[in-house]
């Protein structure tokens, strides 16, 4: 016990949070779904703070690209496991919690049962399906989300399906951003991102959870952060008390329509390429085929009378997944996306 004062000192010092504060944190379980830019900087606070359980959620490998801005990680771990590192390296940080890694991709198969055993998840991912899949599993599980997205230079934290002070439940994502076209923004590899943003983000990530699970201060529940680092600017807009979407199920899992590097690299002359990405990124890099940019693609159809199955590619494998959904969703043909992009490309 002696320890423990010790150690958390400072937090038990501030007003309005003491040993009640302590006591609560320390009972806490908390989910972090994505061990990259935002989830990096969200468990070193999390585990420094002394939240009792935190769990690692990201199936994921470190790569050069991401040490900008993934601060736990080291280019001499490059193609290890992110959250089995980050829960190492966390242990030995504080002893005195437990960390748990679960190394695996999170989907529509795993992510009830992923979520069943914590009180509330941030969602630290950078992609869109995963944050609607998410939304949805914690708004059927009755869960608070503690949201974080960065892009560029801008960044937004929110705290979906949380308590309001009567008891009710607030907006989720699906209230803010009805599922559209919103793939087609590229995540960080590919639209860029400042590094300091993805450690500001996740610092009010863990922040805002430390204050819902302490019932301290004002947390972000029906209140958005848009946050600006090239003005330092930051606004808090208003989002709904309640919710009005009627989210019964989680999203339906498409079958696989991916293709890998290799597959690819052993039979390209079988296959049609459609480029989605702008035309500045063909220029610099491509692997052959048509450039057509994805917010073109539904308006420039000629590339479905080709004979040849069509595979579809981005840098990452997002842009190019979301051409094939959208492609599918009208027209039956045989498409497919290239798995991971051109970083998985020798």
């Amino acid at each position: 016990m002696q320890t423990e004062f010790t150690r958390y000192n400072c937090q038990l010092a501030l007003p309005g949070f003491g040993e009640r504060g302590q006591n609560l944190l320390k009972h806490a379980k908390v989910l972090i779904v994505g061990i990259g830019g935002l989830g990096c900087a969200a468990a070193q606070y999390l585990a420094a703070s002394g939240a009792g359980s935190l769990g690692l959620a990201d199936g994921d490998t470190v790569t050069l690209s991401n040490l900008h801005r993934q601060i736990l990680f080291t280019p001499a771990e490059e193609g290890m496991k992110k959250a089995v590192l980050a829960a190492e390296k966390l242990r030995r940080q504080n002893p005195g919690i437990k960390i748990e890694a679960h190394a695996e991709l999170v989907h529509a198969d795993n992510v009830m049962e992923l979520i069943a055993d914590y009180d509330i998840i941030l969602d630290c991912t950078d992609n869109f399906d995963s944050k609607y899949l998410l939304n949805d599993a914690c708004v059927l599980s009755g869960k608070p989300l503690v949201y974080g997205a960065i892009y560029q230079y801008e960044g937004q934290v929110a705290i979906w399906n949380g308590k309001n002070e009567d008891g009710t439940t607030s907006a989720n994502y699906r209230d803010i951003y009805p599922e559209t076209n919103a793939s087609q923004i590229p995540n960080c590899a590919e639209g860029g991102v400042l590094p300091t943003l993805a450690g500001i983000i996740g610092c009010m990530q863990a922040n805002e959870a430390i204050k819902y699970i302490t019932e301290t201060g004002t947390p972000l529940v029906a209140k958005m952060l848009i946050f600006d680092t090239l003005t330092l600017r930051s606004q808090v807009i208003n989002t709904p008390r309640h919710t009005k979407t009627n989210i019964t199920a989680l999203p339906v899992k498409l079958p696989s329509t991916t293709i890998t590097s290799d597959q690819l690299q052993r039979h390209i002359s079988e296959y049609e390429l459609i480029d989605v990405r702008t035309s500045d990124e063909h220029k610099f890099f491509n692997i052959g085929g048509k450039n057509i940019p994805l917010s073109e693609l539904a308006d420039n159809l000629s590339y479905l009378s080709s004979a040849k199955p069509i595979v579809f590619y981005c840098a990452t494998g997002q842009r190019s997944a979301e051409a094939v959904k959208m492609i599918k969703k009208r027209f039956e043909a045989e498409l497919y996306s290239l798995e991971g992009g051109l970083k998985t490309w020798n």
